[in-house]
């Protein structure tokens, strides 16, 4: 009678689990992560958590449009930080995340769909600044912010320049106007949008060291049926300018 019993108990509660486990997962042919990232990718609201219809920006519209002509379903969670989104992405078949630079480093870790729009990396100084950089190398000598995770902070630390990292990049907008740091390795337009959003103005490039396209990364067991039917929708779209005019809408 006992070990009937916990037959019984065990079966139940393996239903349970499996019905908690289904729940959570979304009934989507892909779960898409993004952070806020303007004027990318962003929550309405400004916070660092959002879904769906709570999240707008230049690649979430492009986004948005691309899976709806492809036929394809999907979920869309905002979080916080890019290093959790990434680790989900890499590490979740079905998963996907964007906007990311498509590095050499990251090339066979994903499958790819873009380009979505452009991230040039610059260095900002203040308005009053002197500084005056002709090489990366130049830069050396300065407090350098970056924006923890990203490309450009990975770059520069491959690079032996030693960046100040933060959880959010505009952070680095103020710390740049009170002296904390000398320059800040920011993407552009990203950059500029994300000072302006926190009230500083007036910042001026003083060097513009690389220039890298953006993408859709995709969890390498995504079929590739999938991605070409994604890459084809966005082909389409910026055939017809549908790209540049969703751009237009932010800058």
């Amino acid at each position: 009678m006992l070990k009937r019993f916990l037959l019984v108990l065990a079966s139940a509660s393996l239903l349970l689990i499996n019905g908690a486990n289904a729940k959570d997962s979304p009934d989507t042919d892909l779960v898409l992560l993004t952070e806020n990232f303007p004027p990318y990718n962003m929550a309405k609201n400004g916070k660092n958590f959002a879904q769906d219809e709570n999240i707008n920006g230049i690649a979430v519209d492009i986004v948005r449009e691309m899976f709806k002509r492809a036929d394809i379903t999907y979920s869309l969670t905002l979080r916080f930080p890019w290093e959790r989104v990434y680790k989900l992405a890499l590490e979740n078949p079905g998963y996907g995340a964007f906007v990311m630079a498509r590095l050499p480093d990251r090339e066979k870790l994903f499958k790819w769909v873009g380009p979505i729009g452009p991230d040039d990396w610059i260095m900002l100084a203040r308005a009053d600044s002197k500084i005056t950089l002709e090489t990366l190398n130049d830069a050396r000598k300065y407090k350098i912010g970056a924006y923890k995770g990203d490309a450009i902070a990975e770059t520069l630390a491959k690079q032996g320049l030693n960046p100040i990292v933060v959880l959010r990049d505009q952070d680095n907008a103020k710390k740049l106007v009170n002296g904390q740091i000398d320059l800040w390795a920011t993407g552009d337009p990203a950059g500029r949008y994300l000072a302006r959003q926190d009230g500083v103005s007036g910042l001026k490039t003083v060097l513009r060291f690389n220039s890298a396209e953006l993408y859709l990364a995709l969890n390498k067991d995504v079929p590739d049926e999938t991605v070409a039917k994604l890459q084809a929708a966005l082909d389409q779209m910026r055939k017809e300018g549908r790209v540049d005019e969703i751009m237009a809408q932010y800058l």
